[in-house]
């Protein structure tokens, strides 16, 4: 076909270019709505990536999936071979996917390295993967090494070498001392990128013996450490001050290369003191200040997304105060191919034409090879239809069946590129991808967009109609090649209803669209530019019109920002307000008018000015009135008048009328009433028999002014009262008797003299007399001998010598109360649970209340538990209940107990007597958590769970239960129980560096309690958190001591360490082999030891000790007597020796006879071949043998294995002597005796396995 065509699919705006008479196509949408059944070759869609690092604890998967009509099928090549998959029981495909899974467990994954390409293929063609090398990852040991200890002087310079094992991927490379923190760093000392650590220069503090280099690997998350390096810096001939150096790199000039898009790090290390300072420029060009960034205290530089325009000279220089040095490093940018443009799917019509074209770059510029459906295209059979141009495949006339995948390959010597792109050849009638029935809206005179997205082979053309007639292209219409129809300028009468009908040989479709046309929104008032004064108000008018169909937002902002969070500034719906003008709300204000399609905006400036001075006004207070007149004088009241004093510029707003009442408060003045200060003259209403004085104040906006003079005294007459006392009350504070209060008269109230008060009481309940009392200056009285809790009526009356008060009224109240008089019956319990129980009871009789009823108090507690004897009673516990409620819950009781229970009625008196104590008892119920969980004796792959039984057992255990599982993991917890009297189990076959979480639980009949849960990692938790070591005791004995301590750790390195007291000496350490009890000896006498049990781990660091003791040896007296020297000591010695002669000789004739003898009889009778060996070395007696590879270690007090091997010929003076332990004390006298005992001596079982030390060597034989 010789026509031009591009299009989009699915709304998206892809626009294909077009050469000459060749038609390029879009990849076909597999939208299963729209184009369900639509065949389609092969497309990769997910695929692993070309460098795959596997780690070997997990199974290998290798990504290979695709798409195409009909789905395609999968195949694998190893190596370049296929690779069949069936074959290999460790290998599964996922279903329908080319996905590899490779389970390694019980198989070496280095097995399964190698590159891997997947084939996707269906009956249009066949697509392949990119090359994807299969590596393991690696975490290689490091090299075994002895590190030389380090001696420089302070001020030269240092590199400490790490080389660590090459790993793959690389390692992380840190330095940390023997605490596992990580050795500072700074412009003095710092680690390169190589992982070496460098001192420009060295000083005293460097001096440590812990430089530890460590080596993660990421993919295995283990870590690695070198030896450590032991640095020691001197000070008897330091280095000088000089210039800087360069370290690294060396010379003055080096060269480096890096890959286009990589990150680009140069460093300069250098030597010097002071410490020398790096700066980095470009010798050609700026430093790229976006991608760039300075490291390791400027030692480093780094950019990222490396281009060609990085390449050239960077120039680092180090300086300090004595010069300066610089190193040229030039960096050369490769690149390894990159698209320009990838080949795109082609769909094409039977007979029609097109083109892939694969344009790549790279340095240096890559080859670029064509493949179709994976074979190299020169292999492939010859189609004069298809031909090949450097980059481009050019098809002419395709034909139906001749759909493919073509891969482009473009390579250099850093990398390749592998594309697929498929030629699909189909005959489709057109199908419309656009939604049915769209409603565009747009506003009038904008341009208006309808889409008419299709799809069809051949491409279908695309007509528009609106109410049945053609739409052709004009100024008004304009069809795009995409099937788009643009109204250039569309107008109310466009609304409307659209059809759109897209047809090729293969058929035809059409789809309706709906145009609506609104009125834009336009701004009728806009703000206008303001000048105001600070203090005032600003208003900014902003009115509008817009299309009623359409929804109105209104914005204002301030200086392009939103306006700030303050009251001063209101939004109405037309305007903004702003109060209180101040300087900082200067700026310009936007008034920004939104709808769905469109928006109007206008703005204003506001501009802040200082308001017009204008002469200081002075405020003060108002002067006091004046000349206050008394007229119009009568019983109960009277006129003032006054003249008002001078303002002071500021109105007069109250005047303040007050009184002194010189007859019954002489010298206190009252405030009487309030006028408005307008006002000049008031009526005072007065009381009688009072001698008034009269005074008034001004207020205005500054204060009160000061009171005038007093006005001349005007005494009222006495009268009656005419009022009575208030807040009169009734209440008995006795069984039998009854309080009335009141609050008494003041004198102004009292209107005359001889004030008193009538108290009148009667019962309610039984009516009768009023009974009466008067009497004064007194606010109660008390009735006595009053039944208990009675209603009565109660009256106070105010009396004077002018006559009673007004009628007073009557008050309720009651007489004394007292204690209920019987408590409840009828209690009764049910108990719903194991800790909750509830108590009913009758209630007593109103009569028996004798007061006014609170309610009920339930007491009960614990007074037993069912399953310990020995158990103490609770304090009680009080429910209280309100009113008249006759039940109750008790909640949080404690399962398995019994209890006692009692209820009493209290009233405002206090408590009634309780019923009688009922017992009941709770169920039993799930226990409590265990009082701890503790791990001990971490090892390799196993652990020991120690507990304790809970405190709140909640009734007899029944056992506990323990679940573990790797903590996030997928494993299903592992569950084991165990009787209740046991505590503590070995869990083993547990996974190395491993954390694990362990539930814990007791359980009763009930069930199981609440769970304590810990974690621990194996081999990295073992060491216990807190003290290990116990207390610390010990004995005295001559010139040893015995030390006994209590241990927890799980450490098996214990020493005990000992150094005489202010000795300047080291510490001297004897191993302690798995006991808690040790013998010290060699103790020289008069000397003070300092002494402490110590534990190590496995690089002999002291991780636990216990407190230093002192331990005094006392002197040796000045009659002691060396035992060696005295005759009868070496006569006994020489004694010994014949006999022993003798009894050699006797053995050695009787076994050359071939008879029996005692010592022979005795070696066939105990076959315990544990003898303990004595040897002329340590002073005891060696084994009689004829056989020199039967004699012991000197040293030693067995042979190595633990026994005496024997022949048949062999005589054993140990069984003749009925004993191995024959022993001699310091002066050289035997002190052994002859026993049947064939097990060490347990203080000798626990004494050290190593070499004696110097002072038991002299002073021991034992």
């Amino acid at each position: 076909m010789n026509r031009k065509r591009k299009y989009t699919l699915c709304g998206g705006a892809v626009m294909v270019l077009l050469l000459g008479h060749l038609t390029t196509a879009l990849e076909v949408p597999l939208d299963s709505k729209f184009l369900e059944g639509l065949q389609q070759p092969p497309t990769i869609t997910h695929q692993s990536p070309k460098d795959y690092i596997i780690d070997p604890r997990e199974n290998i998967v290798i990504h290979c999936e695709a798409k195409g009509k009909p789905h395609p099928s999968f195949s694998w090549t190893r190596n370049g071979t296929h690779f069949d998959v069936d074959k290999d029981p460790k290998v599964i495909t996922k279903p329908n996917s080319g996905t590899l899974i490779i389970d390694t467990s019980g198989e070496k994954a280095e097995v399964y390295e190698g590159v891997y390409q997947c084939t996707a293929r269906n009956q249009h063609g066949t697509a392949v993967s990119n090359d994807i090398v299969i590596r393991q990852s690696k975490s290689p040991l490091w090299s075994k090494e002895r590190n030389e200890p380090i001696t420089v002087q302070v001020g030269v310079s240092l590199v400490l070498h790490c080389r660590p094992p090459a790993g793959l991927p690389p390692p992380i490379i840190f330095w940390m001392d023997n605490n596992f923190q990580r050795l500072p760093q700074n412009s003095r000392v710092s680690q390169a990128l190589n992982g070496d650590l460098y001192f420009s220069n060295v000083l005293i503090e460097d001096t440590r013996s812990d430089y530890i280099c460590y080596a993660r690997f990421p993919h295995t998350q283990t870590i690695q450490q070198k030896q450590p390096i032991t640095v020691t810096v001197l000070d008897d001939r330091p280095a000088g001050e000089r210039a800087p150096s360069f370290m690294y790199p060396s010379g003055m000039n080096s060269t480096t290369q890096i890959l286009r898009g990589e990150t680009l790090e140069l460093e300069c290390i250098a030597d010097g003191l002071p410490t020398p300072e790096i700066s980095w420029d470009k010798e050609s060009g700026e430093l790229p200040r976006s991608r760039l960034s300075f490291l390791n205290f400027q030692k480093s530089l780094r950019i990222s997304e490396v281009t060609e325009a990085d390449g050239g000279e960077y120039r680092c220089m180090a300086s300090n105060h004595l010069g300066s040095a610089y190193h040229i490093i030039t960096v050369v940018v490769k690149a390894a191919p990159f698209w320009i443009s990838a080949p795109r799917n082609l769909i094409l019509a039977p007979e029609e034409s097109g083109m892939l074209t694969c344009l790549a770059g790279g340095s240096p510029k890559p080859t670029i090879t064509w493949s179709i459906n994976g074979n190299s295209i020169e292999n492939s059979p010859n189609d004069p239809r298809r031909k090949i141009e450097d980059n481009m495949v050019i098809l002419s006339n395709v034909q139906t069946g001749s759909s493919a995948v073509y891969q482009c390959n473009a390579s250099n010597e850093f990398g390749y590129l592998l594309a697929n792109a498929f030629v699909s050849v189909l005959a489709e009638p057109p199908r419309l991808l656009t939604p049915p029935n769209y409603v565009y809206q747009v506003i009038s005179n904008r341009p208006a967009m309808l889409d008419c997205a299709s799809f069809g082979s051949p491409l279908p053309k695309i007509s528009w109609f609106k109410d049945g007639q053609t739409l052709l292209d004009g100024e008004m219409y304009l069809v795009h090649e995409n099937g788009t129809l643009q109204i250039t300028a569309a107008q109310p009468k466009h609304s409307g209803k659209y059809t759109c009908v897209a047809t090729n040989n293969q058929g035809s479709k059409e789809n309706h669209v709906y145009l609506e046309v609104k009125e834009p929104t336009r701004i009728l008032q806009q703000p206008e530019y303001k000048v105001v004064q600070r203090g005032a108000k600003a208003v900014f008018e902003c009115k509008v019109t817009h299309d009623p169909t359409l929804i109105l937002v209104m914005i204002w902002l301030k200086d392009k920002g939103e306006l700030p969070d303050d009251d001063r500034f209101v939004v109405d719906s037309d305007s903004l307000t702003i109060n209180n003008v101040m300087e900082q709300d200067e700026g310009t204000y936007t008034c920004i008018m939104n709808t769905t399609l469109d928006q109007d905006s206008a703005s204003a400036m506001l501009t802040v000015v200082e308001a017009t001075p204008t002469p200081p006004v002075v405020y003060e207070r108002p002067d006091p009135p004046i000349d206050l007149e008394l007229t119009d004088q009568r019983e109960r009241s009277v006129q003032l008048t006054w003249i008002p004093g001078d303002e002071h510029n500021s109105p007069i707003q109250v005047f303040l009328i007050q009184y002194e009442d010189s007859l019954h408060e002489p010298g206190m003045w009252n405030n009487l009433t309030e006028v408005e200060g307008t006002s000049t003259t008031v009526l005072l209403d007065l009381s009688p028999y009072v001698y008034y004085s009269f005074r008034v104040l001004a207020l205005n906006d500054v204060g009160l002014s000061e009171p005038s003079l007093p006005s001349s005294q005007y005494r009222t007459n006495p009268a009656q009262p005419d009022e009575n006392p208030s807040n009169v009350e009734v209440a008995g504070t006795e069984p039998d008797n009854m309080v009335i209060s009141w609050q008494e008269l003041t004198g102004l109230q009292s209107n005359g003299p001889g004030l008193q008060y009538k108290v009148s009481w009667r019962r309610q309940d039984v009516g009768g007399d009023w009974m009466s009392v008067t009497v004064a200056n007194v606010s109660e009285y008390i009735v006595s001998d009053t039944p208990t809790f009675v209603p009565y009526e109660v009256t106070v009356q105010a009396e004077n010598n002018y006559g009673p008060g007004p009628k007073p009224e009557v008050v309720l109240g009651y007489s004394g109360e007292d204690r209920p008089m019987v408590p409840p019956e009828s209690v009764q319990m049910v108990v719903q649970n194991s800790t909750l129980a509830e108590v009913h009871w009758k209630p007593i009789p109103s009569s028996a209340v004798r007061g006014r009823m609170l309610g009920y108090k339930v007491r009960y507690w614990k007074e037993r538990s069912l399953l310990r004897e020995d158990s103490q009673p609770e304090d009680p516990r009080v429910l209280i209940l309100s009113g008249n409620e006759t039940e109750g819950h008790l909640p949080d009781l404690h399962p398995y107990s019994q209890y006692v229970i009692s209820v009493l009625a209290f009233n405002s008196k206090g408590d009634g007597p309780p019923s009688a104590g009922q017992h009941f008892e709770t169920p039993e119920g799930v226990p409590g958590p265990p009082a701890f969980i503790r791990i001990t004796n971490s090892y390799l792959d196993s652990l020991t769970v120690e507990w304790g039984p809970p405190v709140d057992d909640n009734g007899r255990l029944t056992g506990y239960m323990l679940r573990y599982q790797p903590v996030n993991n997928t494993e299903e917890l592992k569950e084991l129980t165990f009787l209740a009297n046991e505590t503590s189990v070995t869990l083993e076959n547990l996974k190395y560096s491993t954390r694990y979480m362990f539930y814990f639980n007791a359980m009763t009949i009930k069930g199981a309690g609440p769970a304590i849960t810990t974690a621990i990692t194996i081999m990295d938790e073992a060491r216990p958190v807190g003290p290990v070591f116990g207390s610390v005791n010990f004995s005295l004995e001559e010139d040893h001591a015995i030390l006994n301590w209590e241990y927890s750790g799980t450490e098996k390195n214990v020493f005990v360490e000992y150094v005489s007291d202010n000795s300047k000496e080291a510490w001297k350490r004897e191993f302690v082999n798995g006991s808690q009890t040790y013998r010290l000896k060699g103790l020289k006498a008069g000397v003070t030891y300092r002494v402490r049990v110590v534990a190590k781990d496995h690089a002999h660091v002291t991780v636990h000790s216990t407190d230093e003791l002192l331990i005094a040896v006392p002197a040796m007296t000045s009659r002691q007597v060396d035992i060696a020297t005295q005759g009868w000591f070496i006569g006994l010695m020489c004694a010994i020796a014949l006999l022993i002669l003798i009894l050699l000789i006797v053995c050695f004739i009787k076994r050359n006879k071939g008879g029996k003898y005692p010592v022979k009889e005795k070696e066939e009778a105990h076959q315990d071949p544990e003898i303990q060996p004595m040897k002329e070395d340590d002073g005891t007696f060696g084994e009689y043998s004829d056989t020199e590879d039967h004699k012991p270690l000197k040293g030693s007090r067995s042979p190595s294995n633990g026994t005496v091997k024997k022949d048949d010929s062999d005589d054993s003076l140990v069984d003749y002597g009925e004993g191995g332990d024959g022993q001699f004390n310091e002066d050289g006298s035997f002190i052994g005796q002859y026993s049947g005992k064939k097990e060490k001596d347990t203080a000798e079982g626990n004494e050290s396995s190593e070499a004696p030390s110097p002072v038991n060597a002299m002073n021991s034989f034992v």
